[in-house]
């Protein structure tokens, strides 16, 4: 017994309940919509309360309440049921019970969460209240009745409606983004394999050979076997600048990818965000650095601010690149919480300054200086030469250096 009252109460996988879960909500959050029952009770004010309503009430009520959460845990398919059930128990005890217009009301909207299309969801409405305007003209209740019933359950049922087609097309984008982010990593996954194979497969067979030949010139030619010893080192050595340089490479984070994140994120929580591509050629690790602060700024951005659009600028200064973050929300940021703290680290990581600007209900300005070596204040072509002169010397240098 207690196991079908248990299966009874489990929510299908297609349910209200199951797609509250599934988007991070509380499985109890369209139990606040009970709220507006409390018309049963309120009802009887206009004609008088009576021991006939209190028996009535307190004999469908609690059937209310059962075919409620079986409208939100059952399935799309078979919660029609369930809120037709509704109509026809308001429908019946019309005559003998005004407050049953509620449950009328209630099995209308319900309607809206099963698997119709909106034509056809106003088509049944007006059906529906076709039928409950006639029973309650042969049944004599006022005509005003007969108008704010119909306005209720259409205006009610048409934005819930739309709710839950705007649910439905959030979780669609949603399951997109997860998509592309599966598929981005998998290329990654295998443009570090091609690399991998590309920088060790042809160097370890070179490896390979040179120790072979050593070993076999070891008896007969001492100094040819130390010769290709010392070429297998060298190789190996390039071999290992060659995996640390991509593997630091796997390990950056492109700025122009995280703004192409940020606009994704900010997009699925209705924000405009405004930007241009950066021009800026960046050392690696301030790169990294600023792509970081810029993720963690997006997600306060969609998690608190509350913001419409947003706007982020890159620029260069005469000795420093300057990153300003902005938004139209609500502003008032009082105290750093963990995500501005996790932006001032980084920030002093890189020997910034970060200003923040966020007056109550006129939106939030952040701004990050930081400074660039001077060594990246060298023009391109001079610091080409110099790299191409002093290349050999440098690979020698980090030999000697690792030895």
């Amino acid at each position: 017994m207690q196991q079908r009252i248990v299966a009874f109460f489990t929510p299908a996988p297609d349910s209200l309940v199951a797609g509250s879960v599934r988007r991070g909500k509380s499985p109890w959050v369209d139990a606040i919509h009970l709220l507006w029952s409390a018309w049963v009770f309120i009802t009887p004010i206009f004609g008088g309360y009576s021991w006939r309503w209190a028996a009535f009430t307190l004999l469908t009520y609690p059937l209310f309440l059962l075919l409620y959460a079986k409208c939100c845990l059952a399935s799309r398919r078979t919660a029609q049921r369930y809120a037709q059930t509704l109509v026809v128990l308001g429908l019946v005890l019309l005559p003998w019970y005004p407050s049953g217009l509620s449950y009328f009301i209630y099995g209308c909207v319900m309607m809206s969460s099963c698997r119709m299309s909106l034509l056809r969801y106003l088509v049944v409405l007006a059906v529906l209240n076709f039928v409950c305007i006639g029973e309650a003209v042969l049944l004599h209740y006022a005509w005003q009745m007969w108008i704010s019933i119909p306005i209720t359950t259409f205006i009610v049922g048409v934005v819930i409606n739309f709710e839950r087609v705007s649910e439905a097309k959030n979780a669609e984008l949603q399951l997109s983004h997860d998509e592309v982010r599966r598929l981005a990593a998998t290329a990654e996954r295998e443009r570090i394999s091609r690399d991998l194979h590309d920088l060790l497969g042809h160097t370890l067979s070179l490896i390979t050979l040179k120790l072979e030949l050593s070993r076999k010139l070891f008896d007969r030619d001492a100094e040819a076997a130390r010769r290709e010893i010392a070429e297998a080192e060298k190789v190996a050595r390039h071999a290992l600048a060659e995996v640390r340089g991509a593997v630091t490479g796997m390990h950056a984070t492109d700025l122009a990818v995280e703004l192409a994140s940020a606009r994704l994120l900010l997009g699925a929580s209705g924000v405009h965000l405004d930007y241009a591509h950066p021009a800026i050629e960046l050392p690696a690790e301030i790169e990294r650095g600023l792509s970081l602060i810029l993720r963690e700024a997006a997600t306060n951005i969609a998690r608190h601010a509350e913001a419409s659009t947003a706007r982020i600028e890159l620029l260069r200064e005469p000795a420093g690149v300057r990153l300003l973050i902005s938004d139209n929300g609500r502003g008032g940021i009082a105290s750093d919480g963990n995500g501005l703290g996790g932006m001032r680290e980084r920030v002093r990581a890189l020997d910034g300054t970060l200003a923040i600007d966020s007056p109550h209900g006129g939106g939030t300005r952040l701004q990050v200086l930081v400074p660039l070596p001077i060594m990246r204040l060298v023009p391109p072509a001079r610091a080409a030469s110099g790299t191409s002169a002093d290349a050999s010397f440098a690979s020698t240098a980090s030999g000697h250096s690792a030895a």
